[in-house]
């Protein structure tokens, strides 16, 4: 009897280490669906090394494993969406998968081909230089999610780079695809960040001072990574087969809601990723974000903001303002002309699949519904903005002027428009000084609210008083509204500055605190109102706060 229990007791024993030991056992809840690579054609060479690939889609490419990664933050929503608990994210194997060093058997590890116009040329063959997806996984409500990691490992697409990725501009990726998401912004997500233990040799800004920095490895999501060059590169090799098995399988797989394949619906879906373009550059108008660098391999088919490199939050309001220093000449990607890029790009991919549909004329109508449809939602945008009921067509010279008003003294954007929602428009007879400390934090340059300024600005403020009678909305009503689209938080430049350079030392407090506190923008947090005032000095010309490049 007690010889067949030590039997049992050896027995369970051998079983929990084998359980432990498997991954298929911790992370069975992620269940793989290999559609991508089933479906499309794949590139037929398995040796990872740089080229150019034609009539594929993908090309298979594993992680390269690295020495001592360590965990430094994973995303609590994202983590029970893809129904991961919080013992699975801050298990040793959750930290092994996503930075590369463990497959579980089911994945099957690529990286993408596609193409792209950068900078208004075209650059032909780009691809995932420095992203591996690992697999899409579906949860149990059906919900498909592609897990890509961005900095581990050279890919056929690598060309002269090592595909790997640094600290700073891993954080604020991570940091910035989840305060993107709490914002109501359409957006790739970011599941985990990850340290590799190892240095990375980057030029920051291209200048011939190439310093070694700390490794680091993000884990983004998405239901599909598909770009507009996804189809670009199959329009310029003439390969009209591969171009059209990728536009059946994106309508199949991400718009079967459209019906399918066929003419009709290929043109059906153009129309859909201009409308979906659409709402994404109005909400980045919205809360002031400039991404950078929109090039059309860096914007995506399901309207989500992709690719968080150069990107910028305007502090002082500046229509011209871009954060990419290699725009700093020309400014083609400046806040006031995402919307026109966004219509150049979507002219580029319809380029890309005429051949599949030949109707220039439906195509081009595309296109101009695009500008209507962007022209009727940034209206709607500014009145919610503003806290009017509705858009009226008297209500471009207010907007208009306060414009104006906004560049006549350095101006915070985000703490203007949250300041405005506290302006009083119910009490008779306020002097100058009385409307203007509603939004006196705003102001960065004391020196330049001139009498002539002051008067101007708050000639403006009582326009606007008298708009909101109008309306008839009460101030504790017009507050609510306001501050549901205008956030108190947004991701700064500067606190992006200030979690990267503690997390270079090591210290990672403020990477999940700023996590936490953009899980609530819209939220006053009293605690952590430090993080909601406008920019420090210091901040003003440093480089990683003003000035950023594609390595950052």
């Amino acid at each position: 009897m007690c010889f067949f229990v030590l039997i049992v007791i050896l027995s369970l024993i051998n079983n929990e280490t084998i359980l432990e030991n498997n991954p298929e056992f911790t992370f069975s809840k992620l269940r793989f669906d290999p559609r991508f690579v089933k479906q499309l054609p794949a590139d037929p060479i398995k040796d990872n090394h740089r080229r150019q690939v034609a009539s594929a889609c993908f090309s298979y490419v594993n992680p390269t494993p690295v020495s001592s990664p360590q965990l430094i933050a994973y995303s609590k929503e994202l983590a029970e969406q893809l129904e991961l608990s919080a013992s699975d994210c801050q298990s040793d194997l959750f930290t092994q998968i996503f930075a590369g060093n463990q497959l579980l058997s089911d994945m099957t590890p690529y990286a993408q081909c596609y193409g792209g116009h950068q900078f208004g040329h075209w650059a032909g063959q780009l691809g995932d230089g420095r992203a591996i997806n690992l697999g899409e996984v579906t949860n149990s409500a059906g919900e498909h999610h592609i897990l890509q990691l961005k900095g581990a490992g050279a890919t056929p697409y690598s060309r002269t780079a090592d595909g790997l990725a640094v600290l700073r501009s891993s954080v604020r990726e991570f940091i910035c695809s989840e305060a993107m998401y709490h914002l109501g912004v359409p957006t790739t997500r970011a599941l985990s960040l990850v340290t590799t233990g190892e240095e990375v040799v980057r030029d920051m800004f291209y200048d011939g001072n190439p310093k070694p920095e700390p490794g680091a490895i993000v884990c983004r999501v998405s239901p599909s990574f598909l770009r507009f060059g996804s189809y670009e590169i199959f329009a310029a090799q003439d390969d009209t087969e591969t171009l059209k098995k990728l536009v059946d399988y994106t309508i199949e797989t991400d718009f079967s809601h459209l019906g399918k394949p066929s003419r009709d619906i290929y043109l059906q879906w153009f129309d859909e990723v201009c409308q979906r373009t659409v709402e994404m550059i109005v909400h980045w108008m919205r809360v002031g974000f400039v991404h950078g660098v929109m090039n059309t391999d860096n914007m995506s088919v399901l309207g989500l903001t992709i690719d968080y490199g150069p990107y910028g939050w305007l502090d002082n309001y500046d229509p011209n303002w871009t954060p990419n220093t290699t725009d700093a000449t020309n400014r083609r990607y400046r806040y006031g002309q995402q919307a026109q890029i966004a219509q150049w790009n979507l002219v580029q991919l319809a380029n890309a699949i005429y051949p599949l549909i030949e109707d220039a004329e439906s195509l081009g109508q595309s296109i101009n519904d695009y500008a209507h449809e962007y022209a009727s939602q940034l209206e709607a945008m500014r009145a919610a903005k503003l806290g009017l009921k509705a858009y009226q067509v008297d209500d471009a010279n207010l907007v208009s002027e306060l414009h104006k008003v906004l560049q006549l003294v350095e101006t915070d954007m985000t703490l203007f428009y949250r300041g405005l929602a506290d302006l009083s428009t119910e009490t008779q007879y306020q002097t100058d000084e009385q409307l203007l400390s509603a939004i006196s934090d705003a102001y960065y340059v004391e020196d330049q609210l001139t009498l002539d300024n002051k008067a101007a600005i708050c000639q403006w403020l009582r326009q606007y008083q008298q708009r909101i009678r109008q309306d008839g909305t009460y101030d504790i009503e017009r507050k609510v509204a306001m501050n549901k689209v205008n956030p108190k938080y947004v991701f700064r430049n500067y606190l992006a500055q200030i979690a990267t350079d503690k997390a270079e030392q090591g210290d990672f407090s403020l990477v999940n605190e700023l996590l936490e506190v953009f899980r609530y923008p819209y939220d006053e947090q009293p605690d952590k109102a430090q993080y909601a005032v406008k920019r420090p000095d210091w901040a003003r010309e440093r480089a990683g706060c003003s000035m950023l490049s594609c390595s950052s």
